[in-house]
Order: structure tokens, then sequence, then C-alpha cells
């Protein structure tokens, strides 16, 4: 048994509305006493397709110990309740695909974490495109594990979703040397996993400083509060500057908040 990515329901916030059972390929859900419960770990590969047919915001993904996700398993689960396999959609490019994984990804390759080269600007190459800043992967704040290795004394860039559509030349004026973690201070469910994470990234993983970067939209100020009440938990002091990106794509406002 080992850590890693698996879908946890919250028992109170689930109203039984079975959405989710429908949703899950692997059958690894089921109403039981009107609520939605995990049957079985290994039925679970982390991917966390239900969690938007969710609409209380019941299911999130967490890192747990927890048995490997078994395909074998789930084939003769589905054939014993009765539901045929979803086929298997692999894009022949994407075969081709191998990154570095440096932690545990559980049974989403999607969400396991990667590291990159450093972008062919850094190696001093020169192209006719605009070089990839990204340096890792996952980037998506609910995937990013709070203690991986990218995180360690390193600056993060966090943004806010819309962002990186808005302001141009983003990978080059922000991303670069930064690792990244993006979040919808709006629709993102369960945000009191962002404030755990963002303390453990300070204390323990000891990064080194936060730029925030949302839009001029009032919903976007709940980045910036999140970010504010992670420092006032911490032992630690890590400066944390903002900067505002209007919707025109223009940098609207920079400051520094700590």
């Amino acid at each position: 048994m080992a850590v890693r990515q698996i879908i946890e329901i919250d028992q109170e916030l689930c109203d039984g509305c079975g959405d989710c059972v429908s949703a899950c390929a692997e059958g690894a859900i089921q109403l039981i006493d009107g609520k939605a419960t995990l049957v079985k770990d290994s039925y679970c590969d982390g991917l966390g397709a239900c969690l938007g047919d969710c609409h209380t915001g019941a299911i999130t993904i967490i890192e747990r110990e927890a048995d490997g996700f078994d395909e074998k398993a789930v084939a003769a689960h589905l054939e014993k309740i009765g539901r045929a396999p979803a086929p298997k959609q692999v894009l022949p490019a994407l075969e081709m695909i191998k990154p570095t994984v440096t932690g545990p990804g559980g049974g989403c390759p999607g969400s396991a974490a990667r590291t990159f080269n450093p972008p062919a600007a850094e190696r001093g190459e020169s192209s006719g495109e605009e070089a990839s800043q990204l340096r890792h992967w996952p980037v998506q704040l609910h995937l990013v594990s709070p203690t991986a290795p990218f995180l360690s004394e390193a600056d993060l860039l966090l943004a806010a979703d819309c962002v990186p559509f808005a302001a141009a030349g983003f990978h080059r004026r922000f991303l670069a040397g930064h690792s990244l973690a993006i979040a919808c201070p709006k629709l993102d469910a369960n945000q009191h996993v962002y404030l755990d994470k963002l303390v453990t990234m300070i204390d323990e993983t000891k990064i080194r400083s936060i730029h925030i970067m949302v839009m001029e939209v009032p919903c976007c100020g709940g980045l910036v509060r999140l970010v504010r009440q992670a420092v006032a938990q911490t032992s630690r002091s890590v400066p944390v500057r903002c900067t505002v990106i209007a919707t025109d794509g223009g940098v609207k406002q920079e400051l520094d908040l700590v």
C-alpha cells in the first residue's frame, strides 16, 4: 500500500443524487444508505472524472495510503454489477510521451508529478516560437502535492485560472523561473484544502516566495484572501506580491502584500 491520489466523499455534503455513480466508469462509487460511497480503493483510479458531476462539491481528490488501482479487479467488478467497461481512448501521439515522473501519481497518469527539462530559452536555444516556461505537472492546485519536489525552496506563482489566457506573454513575463499552481477562487470547491496546502508549502516545503496573479474582477479577491490566511497561520515569513491583470490583458496593478 502506498500514498496516492484518490477520491474522498464528504457524507454531510452528499445529497444522494447518484450522478457520480453513473459518472464513475470503474463503478467505484455506489449509493449506500442514500449516500455516495467509495466501495473499494482499488476500483478508484484517482482521475476524478466524477468531480464535475457532483453539484454539492462533496467529492474531492486527496492523497492518502490506499491500495493501488487494479484494472483486472475493476473488470471483474463491472461484470458482477452488470456494467460494460468504458472503451479506452488513447491518442497515438500521447503514447509517445514519456515524461519524468518524480513523485507518486496514483492510478491517474494525468495527475502524476512530473518535471521537465529546462525551457529551450534557458538552454541557449532559439526558435521562431516562444519557449514554454512550464517546469512541472500538474498545475491545478487541487492536484498539486504540497510537498512535491518541484516546490522545494521554489518561487511559487499562484495564478487565477483566467490569468494565463488574458495576460500577454504570460510564460516569458511571469512564469519563467517559477513553479506554478492555478486555481479559481469563485468556482473551485472545498477551498479549505487550498489553505492547508499553502500552509504546508510555506512551513514544510519552504517555498521562497509567492506571486499571486488575479484578474481585476471582484471574485478573484478570494485568492488574495486565501494567501493572507495561509501566511497568518505559518511559522515562516515569505514575501508575497500581487499582480492584477485587467480584462483587456494589461497589468492594472502591482503591489507587495508581505
